[in-house]
């Protein structure tokens, strides 16, 4: 939103609305919040050129009573936007500027494209000056402890373990199969099989059609035998290390099968039933 503000003008009077937005936080659950801030923003029609500006001089101001707290989401939505060249890099400038330099704020940066974290990850002016944080799936006892809650017995916990892991969405899943009355059994076959045909569609519609993938500001035209030769390896493999981030490489995880670790330099499937479903699929290639 901020970067679709129209040009024209430029609000001059940042103090003078600071303070009377500071004056303006009420508490909810906790939390002090300001009242319509994005109103008080978008309505005014001196809306500012310079957005990097007007933050940074609204964040001085609040952090004389407050520490901001800058949280953006989804952040890959603007990877490729333009504004006198790339935005992205201008953006993480600014992040620096406003943390390691001015001390104005924490700045915390969401993206569920690991393709999109990579690029921005391996950029010089972030080094020893972010974290990386990994937001994994749960992990084998936080597994059995979230489905103790949920009556879950021994043999089932460990069932839903082997074939699914410990991915919330899919604990979700089988924790409302089972509180309908579903078998886990049954439902953690229905969900193999169903992922399993969406991989199946995803990879077998490269045999049928010319796809092409824009990689490094190239259209580069995928095959399918080189896609194969990916997912063979998880065959016998869990994950393995990458040198270089390819094509296919690219595509399997925009296509949320595989997964891209910045830090690791490796590749894996986006959940157990995910290698599961790849290993089903493999055995009809």
């Amino acid at each position: 939103m901020l970067f679709e503000i129209d040009e024209g003008g430029a609000i001059d009077n940042i103090g003078e609305y600071a303070e009377s937005l500071l004056k303006d936080l009420r508490i909810v659950s906790g939390i002090p919040i300001p009242i319509n801030l994005f109103q008080q923003i978008f309505e005014k029609k001196d809306k500012s050129k310079d957005m990097f500006r007007y933050i940074e001089r609204f964040f001085a101001e609040t952090s004389k009573k407050r520490v901001p707290v800058l949280i953006i989401d989804e952040l890959q939505v603007i990877g490729d936007m333009k504004i006198d060249g790339y935005l992205i890099y201008k953006l993480f400038n600014f992040f620096v500027r406003l943390t390691k330099e001015m001390h104005l704020a924490h700045v915390f940066v969401m993206t569920s494209d690991s393709l999109f974290l990579e690029q921005v990850y391996s950029e010089a002016m972030l080094k020893e000056r972010c974290d990386y944080l990994l937001v994994d799936d749960f992990d084998y006892e936080r597994t059995m402890d979230f489905l103790d809650g949920y009556g879950f017995d021994d043999q089932e916990k460990e069932m839903v373990w082997q074939n699914v892991g410990g991915k919330p969405v899919s604990l979700v899943k089988l924790i409302n199969a089972k509180v309908s009355g579903k078998k886990i059994e049954d439902m953690l076959q229905s969900m193999l099989m169903l992922r399993t045909g969406e991989i199946k569609q995803r990879i077998g519609v490269l045999t049928i059609v010319s796809k092409k993938v824009l990689f490094e500001g190239e259209e580069i035209e995928l095959k399918y035998d080189s896609i194969t030769e990916i997912l063979d390896k998880f065959s016998e493999e869990y994950s393995y290390a990458y040198e270089i981030i390819t094509p296919e490489i690219a595509y399997l995880v925009r296509e949320n099968i595989l997964f891209s670790d910045p830090v690791k330099c490796i590749i894996k499937p986006q959940s157990q039933l995910d290698l599961l479903a790849l290993r089903e699929m493999l055995k009809s290639v």
